[in-house]
């Protein structure tokens, strides 16, 4: 009685607060993205490199998604949120070059995610291309102009060269006009050319063949009448039909280019695609008569179309694949998209072609559909293929955000029907954390104590599921992305599951993953239905989500209002399974199986679930559904242990329920009118705290139901409610002031003033104010807690004290300008010290506790590229240190908000995108082949043979695939490094003497000077290389014959004084030296081929030890 006076006299003596400032600053705030995975909405074009076999998808708003194999992704984000029109990889490099829309050239570092270098370029870049293999690029923009831009690894810096091509040098070279105003709309390297020769074409359809080395034309194309050969591919002909061979004449000077490749594998072919849906293969190997005659031959021009419409669709995207069968390299399949009747379905169109004699035949032809819009489209090569791409796996993005693989074996199955059939089916990108087909409807994230018996009962669950596991896809082991290297602290996971993510979706199924690191893995499946229990209802769509980490019991709640519970501990009664309605208590025995399993399904009412709630250690589970009723369940036995009605008068779904211990308590409360009535509160070592979406609170008995109050506490206007929180203060009595604290809000909200006696601040440490008895302890617990109600127009801050009597008055009171629609708290130091906030806008809002200042604002944008869309905060979920998760499209992100948090032990933890070791082993296996002492005896496949042992997995072929750069474009570095024709080297004149040079000057035992790695001198390098090589061929070039000496000559070179004897002992001793000089060259030579073999030993030996091992990334 005593303990209840107290409470009567503190009830009645209504003190206003004074809410402290909170501790949470800007410094302890910094949002990221600590984990991303799916693919981006706004993905638009697609990179992919055949060696590390990693995809890059550009975006629409800045950012360049990397994909590997085993759930191995990395977001990369650019400053600035334009649109990439350009990506490529820099092959068996750990960089990514991009070019966005304010041309803005980019070069990504894979290994630090970080921006190596830009350059900003002058003009709009209309094309752009990376010679395979070197780090040089070919840059071509509006005005007609290609340059050469290099990025040096060594420096990370990237610059653009001296050499460029310009329209008035190609205009002087061609012998005819070109206009200055036509842009570049296509610059490709040709084919096993090792840089030498480029293709540029200009908008009005001019194709020009560059040789590089020689600074001339080869190929001419385009322009006016042309004779050509014309065939039409109609879907509604027969598709194995020759074409015809008459001839017409066609006019091109107005016909603009909109895409091209090669169609051969040694670049002797080029398809052009153009904006009249025409496309014209061109035979560039028959180069111009004269500079004034351009190449228009019928024999080397012929013209394919799709449909025989009048007005058909641009040719937008043209790819082309060698036909593995054929010895012919212009034989092969092309991928086309565009070109078709205007109206028509929009499908890919792939065409089998075959060249005889000049003809061109259509022997197949097949139509894959998309689903979606067309965003771009890939080729994957195969690794070790010099020339053509040798098969037809392919990707097809499409929008918004979907990513197809068609492999090279249904592509050909289905161009081989002799008749039309429908589309075959597209393998879909297999995400890692799927929020589609099903659709995610809930999630959770929830942390596990460390170091208890949970983290290891997790990780053992996540074993057993692993090796029972049948639920993999049977596509799986065709996805062709194998790249990356997860970290050696995500393989290994000595210290358990430190976090989880549960998922729920439409189809009842749950998923959970470790997320302890940043790469998730699943741990196990859960699907709707019972084994061996037909429950309606169980395939409803998943609506709540709870999970107790220290008994490890999970309850899920769908749309039928069915709640299954599951013991990820395993359960004393075996396989007993409970399946309890309002009238009954069923029991039935399960088969045995591995893993969790359902214990109990709960079909209490046919009304949706709203709210779940743990308590006491997962002893206890409140359920609140749509109807507004609460049941409380006993989760040990399976019992409904009571009901609590008359929550909502009018029926408003629960949305929120709060467990809170409250030891010992013993209350009074005043009636609603405020009068002197005293009306008992009820004894209770819990209190149910329900919130209704009208914003009203309820609060009830734990053990009983009971409702303690007369009547639910209500705002005096209606609101619609969102979350509830009832945070644990602390009490310091101050003087009596009316000083309002400073206001450190915005201009968009508006806070209500109060008048403060007493201080408010939160307090989560236990003991920190000693009460004189334990009774006042607990009272203080119930009376000094505050209750934070969030609704969509306002934040209002209550004493639980207030709630209680009934007072409506708040402490603190925010409106937003904007509906919210998402709430958590952050905590920091243990201490509950922040609140997050979305807005429909997609504007976040950290704010600070117990003040509710503004800390900080941001956004979905500015942090994730996402635009807010309806319902994205039924799968937000959250963690008190600072952790959001986040699902949009087929995205899902998590998100740390305090600076000091890195729980995820980023960049340790983070996977590695690109595979040193493999890259060293591919280039030195590529070295080795490109040898011609090491052609014959070697296997074509060594460099599959590389990759295959380090991924596990069979490889796809490049086109003109990766030369060893020191070998094969160490030419190109002094070409580039000067402007064009700026050098014209002046013709030998008679009176000049040709420097000699023969095997009695070459020195062998002289070290070779060696150059620094930091500073490369190009100039030099191509200085001493031009001298060697004139001094060899005595000025000459690769195509000059050796030139006959005349007997003046000879004599004069060889002529020596002295008589006849002393010349024959000097031609002895110049014979004698010689022949060691040979012997020396020849043991050289033999020690490097000797050198070179046991390299290919040792590498032949390490891919069958890791193949023996199966755990290369131990190496």
């Amino acid at each position: 009685m005593l303990a209840a006076k107290r409470l009567i006299q503190k009830a009645v003596q209504h003190h206003q607060r004074k809410v402290q400032h909170g501790d949470l600053t800007t410094e302890d705030l910094d949002p990221r993205i600590a984990v991303h995975y799916g693919v981006p909405s706004t993905a638009s074009v697609l990179a992919f490199d055949p060696i590390q076999r990693l995809l890059a998808i550009g975006t629409l708003d800045g950012r360049i998604k990397v994909i590997g194999g085993d759930g191995i992704e990395g977001l990369l984000i650019s400053p600035n949120q334009l649109p990439y029109k350009h990506i490529e990889f820099l092959q068996n490099k750990a960089y990514i070059v991009s070019i966005s829309n304010d041309n803005d050239i980019q070069v990504w570092d894979l290994e630090s995610r970080s921006i190596a270098d830009s350059l900003q370029w002058a003009s709009n870049i209309t094309a752009f291309s990376v010679i395979s293999g070197s780090h040089f690029m070919y840059v071509g923009d509006e005005h007609g102009l290609m340059s050469v831009i290099k990025f040096e690894a060594e420096d990370g810096k990237l610059f653009q060269l001296q050499y460029h091509i310009s329209a008035d040098s190609i205009s002087e070279a061609a012998g005819f006009p070109l206009p200055n105003d036509q842009p570049i709309i296509g610059v490709l390297p040709q084919l096993c050319s090792s840089g030498n020769r480029v293709l540029l074409a200009y908008q009005n359809g001019l194709i020009i063949l560059w040789d590089i080395s020689e600074g001339q034309i080869l190929f001419v194309g385009g322009g006016k009448d042309l004779q050509l050969k014309d065939g039409v591919v109609d879907s509604s002909s027969e598709v194995d039909a020759n074409l015809p061979d008459a001839t017409l004449e066609h006019h091109l000077e107005e016909k603009e280019i909109s895409a091209l490749c090669w169609a051969s594998s040694n670049g002797s072919i080029l398809a052009v695609g153009y904006i009249d849906g025409d496309i014209l293969f061109w035979n560039t190997s028959c180069a111009a008569s004269s500079k004034s005659q351009q190449a228009s031959s019928s024999n080397n021009i012929v013209k394919l179309q799709l449909s025989s419409a009048e007005r058909r669709l641009p040719v937008i995207v043209l790819q082309w694949s060698k036909n593995q069968k054929s010895h012919n390299d212009c034989d092969g399949q092309l991928f086309i998209y565009g070109g078709d009747e205007i109206g028509s379905e929009e499908v890919l169109t792939v065409v089998s072609l075959e060249w005889l004699t000049g003809t061109l035949r259509c022997v197949g032809r097949a139509e894959l559909k998309l689903s979606g819009s067309f965003a771009d489209m890939i080729l994957l090569p195969d690794a070790g293929v010099m020339g053509g791409n040798q098969k037809a796996d392919l990707f097809v993005l499409t929008n918004p955000g979907q990513l197809h693989f068609y492999d090279d074996a249904s592509l050909s199955a289905l161009i081989s029907q002799r008749e039309r059939r429908p589309s075959i089916s597209a393998i879909e990108f297999p995400a890692v954390v799927p929020s589609s087909n099903p659709s995610m409807t809930v999630a959770k994230l929830s942390k596990i104590p460390t170091g208890g018996d949970s983290s290891k009962a997790l990780l053992e669950v996540a074993s057993v599921m692993k090796l029972a596991s049948t639920v993999t896809a049977v596509s799986a082991a065709k996805w062709p992305l194998t790249g990356g290297l997860p970290s050696e602290l995500s393989i290994t996971k000595n210290d358990g599951v430190g976090r989880i993510y549960l998922a729920g979706y439409s189809d009842g199924s749950i998923r959970m993953w470790d997320a302890t690191y940043p790469v998730l893995s699943l741990i196990c499946l859960l699907e709707g239905e019972v084994q061996g229990v037909k429950v309606a209802g169980s395939s409803a769509p998943v609506t709540k989500l709870d999970f107790c980490s220290i008994s490890l019991r999970l309850a899920v709640g769908n749309g039928y209002g069915l709640v299954r519970l599951y013991d990820l501990k395993g359960c004393s009664d075996g396989t007993h399974f409970h399946f309890v309605t309002e009238t009954k208590n069923e029991v039935h025995i399960l088969p045995q199986g591995k893993g969790p399993q359902c214990r109990a399904v709960f079909c209490l009412l046919n009304s949706s679930i709203q709210a779940l709630q743990f308590a006491n250690c997962g002893a206890k589970l409140a359920v609140g559904f749509e109807s507004g009723r609460v049941a409380v369940l006993d989760t040990s036995s399976s019992l409904v242990l009571f009901w609590i009605d008359g929550v909502s008068c009018s029926s408003f779904p629960i949305i929120s329920i709060t467990w809170k211990e409250l030891t010992y308590t013993h209350s009074l409360v005043k009636s609603p009118k405020h009068s002197e009535t005293k009306v008992p509160a009820y004894s209770s070592e819990e209190v149910i705290f329900v919130l209704t979406k009208d914003a009203r609170i309820n609060l009830f008995e734990g053990g009983t139901g009971k409702i303690i109050g007369t009547q639910p506490w209500h705002l005096k206007k209606p609101s619609v409610a969102i979350s509830m929180y009832v945070i644990a203060v602390s009490i310091s009595v101050s003087e009596s002031s009316n000083e309002r604290p400073e206001s450190h809000e915005d201009s968009a909200t508006k806070k209500e003033p109060v008048s403060n006696s007493t201080t408010v601040s939160i307090n989560s440490h236990e003991g920190v104010q000693q009460p004189s008895s334990e009774t006042a302890c607990s009272e203080e617990r119930l009376l000094d807690s505050i209750l934070l109600l969030c609704c969509e127009d306002s934040l209002r801050l209550y004493s639980t004290k207030s709630v209680i009597q009934g007072n409506n008055k708040s402490i603190r009171k925010v409106k937003h300008a904007k509906p919210c629609c998402w709430t958590a708290t952050l905590r920091k130091d243990e201490k509950v010290c922040g609140l997050v906030l979305l807005f429909q806008t997609g504007v976040i809002e950290i704010r600070s506790l117990p003040d509710l200042e503004l800390v900080k604002e941001s956004s979905l944008v500015s942090i994730l590229r996402w635009n807010f869309k309806a319902n994205m905060d039924k799968t937000m979920s959250s963690s008190d240190n600072g952790q959001i998760t986040l699902a949009s499209g087929c995205e899902l992100a998590f998100i740390s908000l305090l600076a000091g948090e890195n729980d995820f032990r980023i960049p340790e933890t983070l996977p590695r995108l690109h595979d040193e070791v493999l890259a060293a082993a591919a280039d030195a296996a590529l070295s080795f082949s490109l040898n011609p002492k090491n052609k014959q005896g070697t296997k074509p496949g060594i460099l599959d043979g590389i990759i295959k042992g380090f991924k596990g997995r069979k490889v796809p072929h490049t086109e003109d695939f990766i030369l060893n750069p020191k070998v094969n474009f160490s030419h190109l570095e002094g070409i580039f490094l000067k402007a064009p024709f700026s050098d014209s080297s002046p013709a030998v004149t008679d009176n000049q003497e040709a420097e000699e040079l023969n095997i009695d000057d070459i020195e062998i035992d002289e070290p070779l000077p060696v150059a620094s790695s930091s500073s490369y001198d190009f100039q030099n390098i191509k200085t001493e290389k031009g001298t060697e090589r004139e001094r060899l061929f005595q000025g000459g070039t690769d195509d000059t014959k050796p030139r006959l000496r005349t007997p003046e000559e000879i004599i004069a070179t060889y002529r020596k004084a002295g008589d006849a004897s002393s010349v024959a002992a000097h031609a002895r001793d110049k014979l004698v030296q010689r022949q060691e000089k040979l012997e020396k060259i020849s043991r050289r030579t033999e020690e490097l081929q000797s050198g070179a073999e046991d390299f290919a030993s040792l590498a032949n030996e390490l891919v069958k030890t890791l193949e023996a091992r199966k755990k290369w990334w131990h190496i």
